[in-house]
């Protein structure tokens, strides 16, 4: 076949990766009204248990795609605490507690939240597994989207006008040539799509420790009577600490499924039923019937980043260019902002009224996010790795009060691995070749704390409208000005060139005094991807110069 052959199968993009990541791309695409085709090798989304945070900026890109609420209905109930709990057994002493709200007191808050609050969707602790589930459901109703899961690809080309693919049917062997414009691989940490383009990550995987570094392995299990029979308040993630093993537990439904995470001794060993059994019992600190579903060998402690995350016409997002050790649940969500960012200038390419500059923006913009949150991913496992167990934690002694009393002491500064709002919320893209310059510097980085600015390069700040209206729900899928004062400020210059160059644009009057303080500006333009672009109390002399810059021309 060539390029030209009528049997190719079309589409504007071509997606090599059928989960979150390669999901949100399609439906990016999708709500800018470009087709694109998912080729997945799983026939579904993968149902064993993985990161259990949809953290809040994800849960902003649900809220726009119109999922977020069903999403939030999945999982854990509304009403389940979700705190983390250190323990020397799960019936043992309790060490330390990270007392944390269930998902309905969070959207009680923000149901009534001040009209600058940032956080219209709370980080959400759901497993991956139930969102991935729901989000697959949801793509089936939307007819741009083709799909082919239960696919595989096999390689592609690329040449001066497009890429072509040749996939293959899992089941049967078949197969089918794909052809596009652009192709994005979200195929995960052993990604085809990078490795032909020989690409190869940099970075490093944390050296020996007690817990949260080398081969690992999660189990997908359930346990019969484990709530009922530990004589703690409910946590949705429980901690073992003593001599014998340092462990996970997750709460996947608030009931008895969980996700139990420990050590494996050598990378090449395989999951042992028989020696999880035994390291459960001694996490849970007594005999217990379990039974197992699955088990997921993996390695923690690495903090990895591909050397590029494109070349010619071929992108890559999520793990194909970023590998987490999960603390922090960092990995998925910033795959998840990879594939927003990515979505709307391949959108905008595709249709035209994106400039030759537009998609080189995209690594320059997320690669140095990935090694931002692959560095703060990597801190927090250092911590974890570091716990003091003294020889009598578990004793009923002075010298097991003074060793737990250690322990408890490490653990309580631990809070920011499970909100780090400034890795959620705060990732800028100061530098980036398609930002208006600004006069006024930046906030400074921090993990921790979100400082909301209309600084361009950054996340536009929130702010709740008339009605307890979220700004985003009001924000287009182009471009959005927001006029931010009650001014006769001529804006036409901007909706002409707009219109001229083929650019959605839409306008809207934000009447809100508090608004206009926290942006410190009457002027916003504001990209796709919520991003801020300009600002400025008058538009520039040359308004079509501004949006040639923020377009890539």
């Amino acid at each position: 076949m060539t390029a030209t052959d009528p049997a190719l199968l079309r589409f504007p993009v071509l997606i090599i990766g059928g989960g979150p990541v390669g999901m949100m791309t399609a439906m990016t695409l999708e709500a800018a009204g470009v087709d694109s085709v998912i080729v997945n090798i799983e026939p579904g989304p993968r149902w064993h248990p993985k990161g259990s945070t949809q953290n809040a900026r994800t849960m902003e890109h649900y809220r726009r795609r119109g999922i977020a609420a069903g999403i939030r209905a999945q999982g854990l109930p509304a009403d389940y605490p979700t705190d983390v709990g250190y323990f020397t057994r799960l019936t043992g002493w309790e060490l330390a507690r990270l007392a944390m709200p269930s998902d309905q007191e969070k959207q009680n808050i923000a149901a009534t939240a001040g009209p600058t609050d940032q956080v219209p969707e709370p980080l959400l602790r759901c497993n991956q597994m139930y969102a991935e589930a729901y989000v697959f459901e949801h793509i089936q109703t939307l007819p741009r989207i083709a799909k082919r899961y239960g696919w595989q690809c096999v390689g592609f080309t690329e040449d001066a006008d497009g890429v072509t693919a040749e996939i293959e049917e899992v089941a049967t062997g078949r197969r089918e040539t794909l052809r596009g414009k652009f192709l994005v691989g979200c195929d995960g940490g052993q990604s085809l799509v990078r490795r032909q383009l020989g690409i190869r990550y940099g970075g490093e995987t944390l050296g020996p420790q007690a817990y949260a570094a080398g081969p690992t392995v999660s189990t997908y299990l359930r346990a019969p009577g484990f709530m009922a029979r530990i004589p703690h308040k409910r946590c949705w993630q429980y901690w073992t600490v003593n001599r014998d093993i340092r462990s996970n537990t997750v709460v996947l439904d608030g009931s008895d499924t969980l996700l139990f995470t420990t050590r494996l001794l050598r990378p090449e060993d395989k999951p042992d039923e028989a020696l999880i059994a035994r390291q459960f019992a001694a996490n849970f600190g007594a005999a217990i019937d379990i039974e197992f579903i699955g088990h997921w060998p993996w390695t923690a402690g690495r903090a990895l980043v591909a050397e590029r995350f494109a070349q010619g016409r071929v992108f890559m997002a999520g793990d194909a260019v970023h590998l987490f050790t999960p603390t922090g649940g960092f990995g998925m969500n910033t795959g998840i902002d990879d594939a927003v960012n990515l979505g709307w200038k391949l959108a905008a390419t595709v249709q035209g009224w994106g400039g030759p500059r537009l998609l080189d923006s995209y690594a320059i913009e997320r690669q140095p996010i990935a090694h931002r949150n692959t560095n703060a991913a990597k801190q927090f496992a250092r911590n974890v790795g570091q716990v003091p167990v003294g020889e009598a934690i578990e004793e009923d002694s002075a010298a097991g009060q003074a060793d737990r009393r250690a322990a408890t002491d490490f653990l309580s500064t631990f809070g920011e691995e499970f909100s780090s709002l400034g890795v959620q919320l705060g990732a800028r893209y100061d530098g980036s070749p398609i930002l208006a310059s600004d006069t006024i510097a930046p906030p400074s980085d921090d993990l921790i704390d979100y400082r909301p600015s209309s600084s361009p390069g950054g996340r536009a700040p929130h702010l709740w409208l008339k009605d307890h209206v979220s700004l985003y729900d009001r924000l287009g899928v182009g471009f959005t000005l927001l006029r931010l004062a009650n001014s006769d400020t001529d804006t036409r210059a901007l909706e002409i060139s707009a219109q001229k160059r083929g650019v959605p644009l839409a306008s809207i009057t934000v009447d809100l005094p508090a608004g206009r303080d926290l942006y410190g500006c009457d002027l916003a333009l504001i990209r796709p991807d919520h991003y801020v672009a300009w600002r400025g109390n008058r538009l520039p002399d040359d308004a079509d110069a501004l949006l040639a810059l923020v377009t890539g021309f």
